[in-house]
C-alpha cells in the first residue's frame, strides 16, 4: 500500500513498544484523555485515507519519544465509516501504525461511524490535533479552519510542538 512507503520506518531510535490499537466511542475517548490528567495530552484525529494526515502522522510519533516524559500522544483513527464492522479496518489500521512504529502513541480506533465521532467532536474533517494541559483544559486545536484564520496557511507538527512545549513550559 502506497501509505507504507509514504510513512517510513520509524524515528530511528530504540525499538519502540509493540503497537496497541483499542476501538472506542466518544465516551471512551474522553475517559482516555481525562486519565492522563497530569500530563500534556496530544490527540490527532487522523485516516489511513488522508494524505496529510499519513504525511505528518510519524511526526506525532517523534513527539511523543521526545517528551515521553511529559506528554501522552494519543491517535484516533477515523478509518471506520459505518460499512461493515469496525473490526473490520483494523488490520489497516494496524499495518500503518506498525511501519510508523506508533508503539508509544496511545492507539484508537473509532467504534462509531466516523461522521458521527466527527460531529461529536464537532471535526468538519482530518486532520485535526488537539493539545491538552496537564489539567485537562483544551491549549490549542488545529485544524484546516483554524489554520487558516490563525496562520495563513496549513498546520503542521512544528506548530503542534510550539503548543506542546508552551503546555509543558520549555
Amino acid at each position: 500500500m502506497a501509505f507504507l512507503a509514504a510513512a517510513g520506518a520509524g524515528c530511528g531510535t530504540a525499538a519502540a513498544p509493540p503497537v496497541s490499537l483499542a476501538l472506542v466511542d466518544h465516551a471512551g475517548l474522553e475517559a482516555e484523555i481525562a486519565s492522563h490528567r497530569g500530563k500534556v495530552v496530544v490527540l490527532d484525529c487522523w485516516s489511513t485515507s488522508c494524505p496529510p494526515c499519513v504525511k505528518e502522522f510519524p511526526r506525532l510519533v517523534a513527539l511523543a519519544e521526545k517528551y515521553r516524559d511529559d506528554v501522552v500522544c494519543l491517535s484516533l483513527s477515523f478509518d471506520y465509516e459505518g460499512i461493515g464492522s469496525p473490526e473490520d479496518v483494523v488490520p489497516r489500521v494496524r499495518t500503518f501504525l506498525e511501519a510508523v512504529g506508533a508503539g508509544r502513541v496511545v492507539n484508537l480506533l473509532g467504534r462509531e461511524e466516523a461522521d458521527t465521532l466527527a460531529t461529536k467532536l464537532d471535526i468538519v474533517s482530518v486532520p485535526v490535533v488537539s493539545v491538552y494541559g496537564r489539567d485537562g483544559g483544551l491549549v490549542q486545536r488545529f485544524d484546516e479552519d483554524d489554520a487558516a484564520k490563525r496562520l495563513g496557511r496549513p498546520f503542521t507538527y512544528d506548530d503542534v510542538e510550539t503548543a506542546v512545549r508552551g503546555a509543558i513550559g520549555r
